[in-house]
């Protein structure tokens, strides 16, 4: 049987990898040349020359070029990200000749301070208004998910951090700072990024209790990576191993053990750990099975007191809430509003060891990306991206639009301008300190490869 070279490029094609690769590419494209029209519209409507606008970076040569109407429209080689080359302003570029010549009125150093200040916030808010779009798109076209406390029986299965501070296993979460959640499992999310103060919430006795929660809760979940210090507590339902007491038992895949000898079940991690500190002589259990309610099963244990079963894992149900233009609207702002505000809430914990050692460059961005083509997971991770981008340029760091942003502003309140000189060497620090963050977070992301 013989393959051909088309079916072995079709088959690569389909790789995770690629898959992921071809997105990420994709989206960056967009979002790069959507970024750089947010400072080139403004630019052009300030009369500002712009020589050169690019998606990628063309060191030494471009794939494609051509100048129209003064300006220079390129794709360059190097996947980047992309440019605007302005007259009259020192950038990425570093083109001090042309600022030794007297400025020009096309020029963007000749601007009024007003005006310059909007042509660098441009790409900023074209970055942050496309995010909330897309999220409300997402909102339209596909609706969202919802998992609310009554849609988990069971309640919550929480970790030891948890418990900590007076939560059970098979809490029911009822309102977090008074506001109850569309999906359940939010509160992971909510007490690691938003300052938490209190959960109000049923024990498995009946007992409703507010839960006062620690200011540094979400360092400690940091601290002692427990990101996700509540699950979904599951009902125990069980596969049955072949040739073993569960099996000769009459034991069925999907059975949910209620009670053994009288003792509650409530996870399957806790059937396991109560069989084998109990090592009982005989199981009575009480099971729940599809089509014939509560039925009773005598098992005899192991010496260990295993029975032969694994947990079988039935998935979550969510439930799916179609929303209209308006409800789109409102859940799409909401959501890029607190995805804006949680991605900054975090941002503190880069600068500590554990967090740079964390930070991701291409590889994880990429791996945002679904592994097969799906367009709301597309448009998720892009919105996503493009909410980062907002908040990463305007930082007030030089090289970053928020570094021109951070000097626009001391002239403004100044009334100085800050010399050629000192906005060369600062350009040239910005660019030195993106360089060594990138390779930073790239080094991460082989190391990760490598060593897992």
């Amino acid at each position: 049987m013989e393959i051909s070279i088309f079916e072995i490029i079709l088959i690569s094609l389909m790789s995770p990898i690629i898959i992921k690769g071809i997105q990420l590419l994709l989206s960056l494209s967009l979002l790069v040349v959507l970024h750089e029209l947010g400072h080139f519209i403004p630019a052009k409507l300030f009369k500002t020359r712009v020589e050169k606008f690019y998606l990628f970076f063309d060191v030494k040569f471009s794939l494609f070029k051509k100048k129209i109407g003064g300006t220079e429209y390129g794709i360059g080689w190097l996947p980047l990200g992309g440019y605007v080359k302005i007259s009259g302003m020192i950038d990425e570029s570093m083109d001090t000749e042309q600022m030794k010549l007297p400025p020009q009125p096309w020029e963007f150093r000749s601007k009024p301070a007003w005006q310059r200040l909007i042509i660098m916030l441009g790409g900023v808010f074209v970055n942050l208004v496309l995010g909330f779009m897309i999220y409300m798109m997402i909102h339209f076209v596909w609706g969202k998910e919802t998992l609310t406390t009554e849609a988990v029986p069971n309640g919550m299965a929480v970790s030891k951090l948890a418990e900590s501070i007076g939560f059970e296993n098979g809490d029911k979460i009822l309102e977090v700072d008074g506001q109850s959640l569309d999906v359940v499992l939010d509160i992971n999310r909510f007490l690691f990024m938003r300052s938490v103060k209190e959960v109000l919430v049923q024990h498995p006795n009946g007992v409703k209790e507010t839960i006062n929660v620690p200011e540094d809760f979400g360092t400690q979940m940091f601290e002692n990576g427990d990101l996700k210090p509540f699950n979904v507590l599951r009902p125990p339902s069980i596969e049955v191993q072949p040739n073993t007491p569960a099996e000769a038992a009459g034991l069925l895949k999907g059975d949910v053990i209620i009670s053994t000898n009288g003792v509650a079940i409530n996870s399957f991690s806790f059937l396991v750990n109560h069989l084998r500190e109990q090592k009982y002589d005989t199981l009575s259990l009480e099971i729940k099975r599809e089509g014939e309610g509560l039925i009773t099963k005598s098992v005899l244990p192991r010496e260990d007191g295993t029975i032969g079963i694994q947990f079988f894992n039935n998935s979550i149900e969510f439930t799916h809430v179609d929303l209209d233009l308006s409800e789109s609207i409102a859940a799409g702002f909401s959501y890029g509003y607190w995805t804006l505000y949680d991605y900054a809430a975090q941002f503190k914990y880069v600068f500590t060891k554990k967090g740079a050692s964390q930070v991701g460059g291409f590889a994880a961005i990429g791996n945002l990306f679904p592994e097969t083509w799906n367009w709301r997971g597309f448009w998720s991770s892009t919105a996503l991206i493009s909410i980062i981008l907002a908040f990463m340029n305007i930082l007030p760091i030089p090289a970053l639009d928020g570094g021109h942003v951070m000097f626009l502003l001391y002239e403004i309140i100044s009334g100085r301008k800050p010399n050629d000189r000192f906005m060369e060497y600062a350009q040239m620090f910005g660019f030195f300190l993106l360089l060594s963050v990138l390779i930073l977070a790239n080094g991460n992301d082989i190391y990760r490869a490598i060593f897992g």
